[in-house]
């Protein structure tokens, strides 16, 4: 009985991550809530690599197209200057300058992160901003398509995804809101924040890999409840950022401000 409880335990909380991952909910103040409300705990670093894994590839598999044609735009500007792949290679280039913030304030910040601000008190508060934020943006259209970015654009995005390293604050919440105060369409705005998770998630991945080659992370131990949650997170994932999408081009960012301004309330009131 103990064993089906663990596997339930990881595939209920592979789904939460999978689910919240793409929204502008806060995957990560979900599960700091979660833990709080059930009194759930997952030890080692396994769960959350591999749920991040699952993440990734389910962005991978929506933003196939996109990526092929970033990727092949990009080799053939560099080496032939082709006119119409500049916009493609200056896309790229600025989700490489996006990134580096939210590399170097993470190196230098991720430990007093979990010491300090991963508590359900805090959650409490973040969700309450990220739901201010949406609600700024709510009825926003910019005027920006992939080739009006500019590096102070990137720079900004960036940042913005550097905060939201602290759980509460929704890194696809973040990312949107700062791409669409810059003056980014909506669609602009939606794949330039989930092609910035690309190589951060993939950064995360590749630096906890030897964790788990290690066995560091404890994932021989719980080997089958995490694989379940991985495939879990993908699922989840999957058809939780197809549906964002659809609300996106409706412009209903407003519910998800709602949301996160109730939940904030109750988790500042009751826990």
């Amino acid at each position: 009985m103990n064993a089906f409880w663990l596997l339930v335990k990881y595939v209920v909380l592979g789904l939460l991550q999978g689910f919240t991952e793409p929204i502008p909910i806060s995957s990560s103040g979900h599960l700091v809530i979660v833990r709080e409300l059930f009194n759930v705990s997952i030890e080692g670093l396994s769960f959350e690599i591999m749920v991040n894994f699952g993440s990734l590839i389910a962005v991978l598999v929506i933003y196939r197209k996109d990526i092929y044609r970033l990727v092949e735009n990009t080799v053939r500007y560099m080496t032939t200057r082709a006119a119409d792949a500049k916009n493609d290679f200056q896309f790229v280039l600025y989700l490489v300058v996006a990134t580096i913030p939210t590399g170097i304030i993470g190196l230098l910040f991720e430990d007093y992160i979990e010491e300090k601000l991963s508590f359900v008190s805090v959650v409490g508060v973040t969700l309450l901003i990220t739901g201010a934020a949406l609600w700024v943006i709510r009825n926003l259209r910019g005027r920006k398509n992939d080739g009006g970015i500019t590096v102070r654009d990137a720079i900004i995005v960036g940042l913005a995804q550097s905060v939201a390293l602290v759980p509460g604050i929704s890194r696809s919440g973040a990312t949107i809101v700062a791409a669409m105060l810059v003056g980014m369409k909506t669609d602009t705005a939606l794949r330039f924040s989930f092609l910035l998770y690309i190589p951060v998630s993939l950064g995360i991945t590749m630096m906890s890999a030897k964790d788990l080659i290690s066995g560091e992370s404890g994932f021989s131990v719980v080997a089958i409840p995490v694989i379940l949650a991985f495939a879990a997170s993908i699922i989840a994932t999957y058809y939780s950022l197809r549906w964002f999408m659809n609300i996106m081009a409706r412009g209903n960012l407003k519910y998800f401000a709602f949301y996160c301004f109730a939940v904030g309330l109750l988790v500042i009131l009751f826990l």
